[in-house]
């Protein structure tokens, strides 16, 4: 028995008869680019996750770059983020023109440092972008606390679709980018993103820039360029928006499963179990842990063998990367995102999870570390 590390397959099969019934109607009305699907999917995300405006993009990349962009971010600025990260955080600043800073993360969950990301603001920071990770929330409202007036935050929320912290949703009097990547909690069927936000004004400039600077057609107000969810794409997360809440707290069962199931690993030291901040409500994109007193990458060979979907992530912190070597970092200057990079394993778990699936790959994660 194949367990992967996501079941899209399983995914699909829930909302097949839905989305065969809403293509036919993008179909039937040749609404590919824009249309009902689209604006009504804007304004069901955008009260699923109690802001007051969505834009569709064309991916989560693209929703970042545009969510800096429209807070002024461009060429000679600087912009935090954490090391330990997709390198797509990275890149949709560097798209800007803005040089990434980089900061560690915290040693027990992996969140931004906040007060480091504070100390690393200087002179030509624009922004820091704290990273949603895995899940759960960074500390936004305290590194906000922190930082001068002229310093935006922007969150990066692609693994965090329907998370909270003390209460607060990504983009809630802020502005955040979001990926709907067909892995994540809400996933399209390709390539999808929005940009999640309060501020009309925000909103307005990141809907004209992602449509080549303007609203209207052949009306071009500031330079943009061409980044539009389409509506089949719409149709698809429609549908699974409506089962979002229940995916994500079926997603919660499951990693409370892990964690009874794996208390007898970590008591004996062999892994170290995941860690929620205080006041979070985790959504559980992926459940990591740490592997101790055995080779990581060797653990995960073996798991696959057995045909255990883990994975990493990630691999390798930005910093290490040869794409940004020209930050001039080494090995050593965040040691506690080394570290998680060395050690971490994201193990199978999706809402559809079956405990029996969950024993057998803590049994063969058991056999892989002796």
């Amino acid at each position: 028995m194949n367990i992967p590390l996501v079941d899209l397959k399983a995914a699909h099969e829930e909302v097949a008869d839905e989305v065969r019934a809403g293509f036919e109607r993008v179909l039937a009305a040749t609404a590919f680019i824009g249309g009902d699907e689209v604006r009504l999917f804007e304004r069901e995300y955008a009260d699923f996750g109690g802001v007051a405006h969505c834009v569709g993009v064309a991916n989560g990349t693209d929703a970042l770059e545009l969510a800096l962009r429209a807070g002024g971010v461009g060429a000679g600025d600087e912009v935090v983020l954490p090391a330990n990260t997709f390198i797509a955080t990275a890149g949709a600043v560097a798209r800007t023109g803005a040089r990434p800073v980089l900061v560690d993360c915290l040693p027990d969950n992996f969140l931004m440092d906040h007060q480091a990301a504070a100390d690393a603001v200087g002179p030509a920071t624009r922004a820091v972008v704290p990273v949603h990770l895995y899940g759960q929330c960074a500390a936004v409202a305290e590194l906000a606390a922190g930082l001068p007036e002229r310093v935006r935050v922007v969150e990066d929320a692609a693994q965090s679709q329907g998370a909270t912290r003390d209460g607060r949703s990504p983009g809630s009097g802020g502005i955040a980018a979001t990926s709907f990547y067909p892995g994540k909690n809400l996933g399209a069927y390709g390539d999808a993103g929005a940009v999640l936000t309060d501020n009309e004004e925000l909103a307005a400039r990141v809907r004209a820039t992602a449509n080549h600077g303007g609203v209207a057609k052949y009306r071009h107000d500031v330079p943009g360029f061409n980044s539009r969810l389409d509506g089949l794409q719409a149709v698809v997360l429609r549908a699974k928006l409506a089962r979002l809440a229940d995916g994500n707290a079926a997603r919660r069962a499951a990693a409370a499963r892990y964690d009874a199931l794996l208390a007898d690993l970590a008591a004996a030291g062999r892994v170290v179990l995941p860690s929620t901040a205080a006041g979070n409500v985790h959504v559980w994109h992926l459940y990591v842990v740490r592997i101790a007193g055995a080779d990581r990458d060797d653990v995960v060979g073996k798991l696959n063998a057995e045909g255990i979907g883990a994975g990493v992530h990630y691999p390798a912190p930005v910093h290490l990367t040869p794409a940004y070597r020209h930050l001039g970092h080494r090995r050593g200057d965040f040691p506690n995102a080394e570290e998680a990079a060395d050690r971490i394993l994201s193990l199978p778990l999706y809402p559809q999870i079956t405990a029996d699936q969950q024993q057998r790959v803590v049994d063969a994660l058991a056999d892989a570390l002796l």
